[in-house]
């Protein structure tokens, strides 16, 4: 058995390279792979319900890309044996073992949303991941739609996020970027239209990523990723992923969504509850109607509040 890392999946097919040799291999999934009994400590355990506990089962294990895995070189279809325990996990986009996620964000075309943006950084915070944003198409905005923007995203800077500014035809701000790869495993993701294989193409020409025109008629783009991919770049590797427009917040108790909203908890300390405090409508509240706190934020934080609460139980 050797030990190898996933860096492509398409059409049931894993792309492996090999940790020791570095040379890259076609490799499939084991048969053993389909069930795997798994105890409350295995990082393949998770709540799919609010009510789920977390024991001992038996489910499917799917290899993804960015899982170490171990294969058996002496099969001539290197067959997967065992996905090595991940120490975090994607679903959309479905990698594994990731650094940091880059969120591409594009300023214009489509108009930027701080509500995809924040669904973005809940889903990155719960996966503990480091999140990057990055915004996209600065050069096609006009002056003072721009700055209604910066001036928001200021704040995210304030809390502690990176924020970084391109014009991925030109490369402009890309010099900002240049230290942030190296050793990590980054995921580049973002709303559909925003211009990831165009801001791939910047990072790597080489590579002449498919890229298609915004459609006008809707107001987005065309999925142009049909596949995930592990691409290496200044010492470490970047995951390209399919497009999408729409995300599920897969969160089944609302009152553990505070949690990633990260500029609460220095507040919070100040809730007449304290940490029962859901900050919603309790009296004695120090994050509702908070005046360091973004509006919008508390605003997406409300609503998300609400659509969690109100999703219907599964047994």
């Amino acid at each position: 058995m050797k030990k190898g890392q996933i860096i492509k999946l398409i059409g049931g097919l894993y792309e492996i390279i090999d940790l020791e040799t570095k040379t890259t291999i076609q490799a499939k999934p084991s048969g053993i792979l389909r069930y795997q009994k798994l105890d409350e400590s295995s990082s393949f355990n998770k709540s799919i319900t609010k009510k789920t506990k977390l024991e001992v089962k038996t489910i499917q294990v799917s290899p993804k890309v960015g899982d170490i895995v171990l294969y058996d070189d002496t099969d001539v279809n290197h067959l997967i044996r065992k996905i090595e325990p991940r120490k975090n996990e994607l679903t959309r986009p479905d990698v594994a073992n990731v650094d940091q996620v880059l969120i591409l964000n594009a300023a214009i075309n489509p108009t930027f949303s701080f509500n995809l943006l924040d669904q973005f950084l809940i889903l990155i915070e719960k996966a503990n991941i480091k999140p990057i944003i990055i915004v996209s198409k600065i050069d096609l905005i006009d002056p003072d739609s721009f700055k209604a923007i910066q001036k928001d995203l200021a704040y995210y800077s304030q809390i502690g996020y990176k924020v970084h500014y391109v014009n991925s035809k030109q490369k402009i701000g890309f010099d900002t970027l240049e230290d942030i790869f190296k050793d990590k495993i980054s995921v580049l993701a973002g709303q559909t239209g925003a211009g990831k294989s165009t801001f791939l193409n910047a990072l790597m020409p080489d590579l002449g990523i498919k890229t298609q025109e915004i459609s006008k008629a809707l107001g987005r783009g065309k999925h142009t990723t049909r596949h995930t991919e592990l691409y290496a770049y200044a010492g470490g590797m970047i995951a390209d992923t399919p497009g999408f427009s729409k995300l599920e917040l897969d969160l089944f108790d609302a009152t553990l969504l505070k949690n990633y909203f990260i500029e609460f908890e220095s507040y919070s300390q100040n809730c007449k509850f304290g940490n029962k405090c859901v900050h919603i409508h309790e009296p004695g509240c120090a994050v509702k109607d908070n005046p360091n706190i973004l509006k919008s934020r508390y605003e997406n934080y409300t609503k998300y509040y609400e659509e969690i609460k109100n999703k219907k139980e599964v047994y």
